[in-house]
């Protein structure tokens, strides 16, 4: 597949042309009258195709070239689903069972050449239509305009590093904060869009969370459902219930766990002074010091939240701010600005404004090209109108702006996002995906379509068009939202390229006049996902589907004929699955946790399908095996024999271990193709060996495996010694979590040299141990668990650990570890948690803190289990003269448990 199989802006043409490509091949020689009238429709839909290129940069089109461009995309659509019903019906779709030639020999019946021969024939003449319009109508290319957007906006985040303009708001929202009044206070960050308050929220949140007992921050937005707010910030505290656990007891409960905490909460964006009534139940007013940050844009919810003398406004960049973001972001330094440009910025910041979200906006474009192009920039500050005398209209042409400098596979890309509702927090990896199954992604020349795929990601948020909301070990991000200004015009532009269909009222969906290529279904409880499909007999045409809220059931998919990607995240509902096995061009079928469905129990004839994501679910039917292009699989459930013919799988989660025949188990070695394993295990059984020795000879097969986390129970010596080399080097990620352990670290570890995440729990850690973990060159993030240690000083020694960055160690005493001078260089964050039993003998804070001179953050959490109260003092006394000893600059959070936990509580 070369070239971009779908686009906003092409339709399905580059796909359907490759389709008319495989028609004309030598499968069909003796078709040769249907070869004839493919050959003429293809070389009519590639001037089409070259005349929709050309379209494609145009800021506004006359009413009859647009008709005709709409006219075009759309007839693309048509004939493709044409071809796909020919094909399937030729067995074009099973390539492994030579199909299509035995078909073609079946094709000289009279009965079929005439339906195919109608067919093409009906193909032919709507090109041929639409040539003629094309023929009619002469082009024009209009001069650009504004695009009118709702004015809502949040603030982008941004690296700490590339802050600028906040250090005085910051420092004092924390003087405001960590004053000495115990009482609950609550203060407001107010100002309108894209000046930059939740970035200063977060900011602020980053530097204090650490003194705070427990803290959280979720977002409000304009239309807020209270209910998963509320769950939401009840999970970030570290406390999960029901997703239908009802509202009241919801504020119960939360009251209930920061009662006796010293709490930090930030509520962002929010909008009205009813929702704030709600959220300000939760707040248990203890005399603790606790407090609570909103941000709002709205002057009555700031003075409603708090006393006037604790709201701050926020204002707009200096300008030796804009111009230090400006060219900190496209240069590096004002310094590396090239002279030629000078004039020109000072310009373009000009019509900035000093809002933070039109200088990133417009300094991140820049930097996406020849950042030296005068011609460029002069093409830029043109492009962005006059002074306005209002903020926000000159925000709107920035916007518009950025989204017309895209690529047309990144525009198409983007425009997607609007399937997600308004602070939707979407997972990376299900879009990515979603962008494979529409057929987004580019790919020739052997290419990896999941790396290509995630090159598009990072471009969208290299650009600042996406909004991280949580990263990886790495620093990748792992979950996304869309900045409620841009998905106003993502919306826009989706309406105009009638490229998706948001749909919350059934009557309104009636009156819709064109045809739905993309569906994002919005409930509420009280309205019927059914009934609002039922009201639109045309739903065959529809690519995408989604839905979003609550429902009590869901519409047949057999509504549905040729989607291609199915996402369901209801609260609770019935999904109705009938006619999934109709679905022959399904790539992509995820169902939330909450739902209640039933799987056909034979789904072998999707043969497209790449994803299969199913919660909740008791079964998988037995043909599963036979997919050849599925690639993620999680269903947490018993996979059916013969699992090595699933060659094409990349993801696999859940595969426990001991439910399976050892045939099975050594079958998993056959998924040469893995990238991510995550294993399990129910009970031991009484073949452990046995079964171990054959997943351990499989786990030394999967010769591309990255990521593994494993689950089992009990002590696991025996686990993974039959590794070869070249399995070692790839893994990146090793996590094990604590119901399973290693009596000492084993020596393979250190044979894991592309290792960056290593997690796991040790019967007894000693120093020859340490040694093999310390020379691993990848090592970012360590976290051990370990049962005791000897008597023996632990040393960490001068170069260990070269580039470890986070390090948590849960230990029976602390006095037992030394750091000297030189050790783990690069390390900024330490997590310790001990025992303080006995640190009035032994004592209690680790030998030689103070060399590791990159430190940032240092968390120790002290049990106090069996400790006397001369234990308690000698422990808090031991760690904070070793604290002292470090620069000011450390942030340091010390806490105490009565008993003893495993994990850290943000584990």
């Amino acid at each position: 597949m070369a070239g971009i199989m779908v686009s906003a802006s092409t339709g399905v043409m580059n796909s359907l042309l490759g389709k008319l490509t495989t028609l004309m091949g030598k499968e069909f020689t003796r078709l040769k009258n249907l070869r004839k009238e493919v050959r003429f429709i293809n070389n009519e839909l590639i001037s089409m195709k070259y005349a929709l290129d050309g379209l494609s940069d145009l800021d506004e089109l006359d009413p009859q070239t647009k008709r005709w461009r709409d006219m075009v995309r759309e007839m693309s659509y048509e004939i493709e689903d044409i071809i796909d019903d020919f094909m399937q019906s030729i067995g074009e779709n099973d390539r492994t069972t030579g199909l299509v030639s035995n078909t073609v020999r079946r094709l000289k019946t009279l009965r079929d050449r005439h339906r195919i021969a109608g067919q093409i024939e009906e193909v032919k003449q709507l090109v041929l239509e639409t040539s003629e319009r094309q023929r009619r109508y002469e082009l024009r290319i209009p001069p650009s305009s504004n695009v009118d957007i709702d004015p809502r906006v949040t603030a982008l985040y941004t690296e700490v590093a590339d802050l600028v303009g906040i250090e005085g708001p910051a420092n004092e929202l924390v003087s405001w904060l960590m004053d000495e009044e115990k009482k609950l206070k609550a203060v407001s960050i107010v100002g309108f869009g894209g000046l930059g308050k939740t970035t200063l929220a977060n900011e602020v949140y980053r530097r204090v969370k650490g003194e705070f007992d427990t803290h959280a921050l979720v977002t409000v937005s304009q239309k807020p459902n209270i209910q998963k707010i509320l769950h939401t910030l009840l999970s970030k505290l570290g406390t999960e219930t029901s997703i239908h656990t009802c509202e009241s007891r919801l504020i119960e409960m939360l009251r209930e766990h920061l009662q006796t905490k010293r709490y930090l909460i930030i509520i962002d964006d929010i909008w009205d002074i009813s929702a704030w009534n709600i959220i300000k139940c939760v707040f248990s007013k203890n005399d603790l010091a606790s407090r609570v940050v909103v941000t709002t844009r709205k002057q009555d919810v700031a003075m409603t939240c708090c006393s006037r003398d604790c709201i701050l406004q926020m204002k707009p960049l200096t300008n030796e701010d804009s111009t230090r973001l400006f060219f900190g972001r496209v240069f590096g330094s004002k310094e590396a600005c090239p002279p030629q440009l000078r004039d020109i910025s000072v310009e373009i910041l000009k019509k900035c404004g000093g809002l933070p979200l039109a200088v990133i906006s417009i300094s991140s474009m820049l930097a996406n090209k020849n950042c030296n192009q005068k011609e460029r920039w002069e093409y830029v500050q043109d492009s962005m109108g006059s002074e306005s005398n209002h903020m926000l209209d000159g925000m709107r042409q920035i916007l518009n702006l950025s989204y017309k400098d895209l690529p047309p596979y990144l525009k198409t890309c983007l425009l997607y996002l609007g399937m997600y509702p308004e602070d939707y927090q979407i997972e990376r990896s299900n879009l990515e995906r979603q962008w494979m199954a529409e057929g987004f992604i580019s790919i020739e020349n052997g290419q990896d379509v999941e790396k290509v795929a995630r090159n598009y990601f990072n471009e969208l948020v290299n650009r600042s068009l996406i909004q991280p909301v949580e990263f990886d070990k790495r620093g990748s991000v792992t979950k996304c939202k869309v900045h409620d200004m841009l998905l106003n015009l993502i919306l826009i532009k989706s309406a105009q390229e009638n490229f998706l269909t948001i749909v919350d009222d059934p009557h309104a969906f009636t009156r819709l006049q064109c045809k739905v290529r993309r569906l994002s279904i919005r409930l509420d409880g009280a309205s019927n996902g059914r009934e609002i499909v039922s009201t639109n007999n045309s739903m065959s045409q529809v690519r995408s589907v989604m839905f979003f809220g609550s429902s009590q059931i869901t519409p047949p998919l057999s509504e549905f004929k040729f989607l291609r990607v199915v996402h369901i995240d209801l609260d609770d509902a019935e999904v109705d699955l009938t006619g999934l096995c109709k679905l022959y061009q399904l790539r992509y079928l995820c169902i939330s946790d909450g739902c209640s469905y039933q799987l056909p129990t034979q789904i072998r004839v999707l043969q497209h399908l790449e994803t299969l994501e199913l919660f909740s679910c008791d079964r998988v039917p037995s043909d599963i095996i036979h997919l050849p292009r599925l690639m993620f699989l999680k269903a947490w459930t018993r996979l059916p024999d013969g699992i090595g013919n699933m060659k094409s799988l990349r993801h696999l989660f859940g595969f426990d271990f001991t439910l399976y025949k050892l045939d099975n188990i050594r079958g998993l070695g056959e998924l040469t193709n893995l990238k991510f394993l995550y294993l399990t295990c129910g009970i031991r059984k009484d073949d452990w060996e046995r079964r171990m020795d054959a997943l351990c000879s499989s786990l030394g097969n999967l010769c591309h495996l990255e990521n593994l986390f494993v689950d089992l129970i009990g002590c696991i010596d025996g686990f993974m010694p039959l590794f070869p080399p070249p399995t070692h080097y790839r893994l990146e990620r090793l996590i094990m979590q604590w119901r399973c352990w290693f009596s000492r670290v084993p020596s393979w570890m250190g044979e894991l040299h592309n290792l960056y995440q290593l997690k796991f729990k040790v019967g007894q850690l000693l120093t020859d141990g340490v040694g093999i973990l310390a020379e691993l060159p990848a090592l970012t993030h360590l976290d051990v668990e370990t049962g005791k240690t000897t008597n023996k000083v632990i040393s960490i020694e001068r170069g260990a650990f070269p580039a470890l960055k986070s390090f948590k160690l849960l230990l029976s005493s602390a006095s037992h570890l030394t750091f000297q001078a030189g050790a783990m260089p690069r390390l900024q964050r330490l997590k310790l948690k001990f025992n303080a039993h006995g640190s009035e003998q032994i004592g209690a804070a680790p030998a030689g803190l103070e060399q590791l001179l990159a430190l940032e953050e240092l968390t120790a959490k002290i049990c106090c289990h069996r400790a006397s109260e001369s234990d308690r003092r000698s422990a808090d006394s031991d760690l904070r003269s070793a604290i002292d000893m470090f620069p000011s600059h450390l942030l340091v959070k010390v806490s105490y448990e009565e008993v003893w936990n495993f994990g850290f509580s943000d584990d």
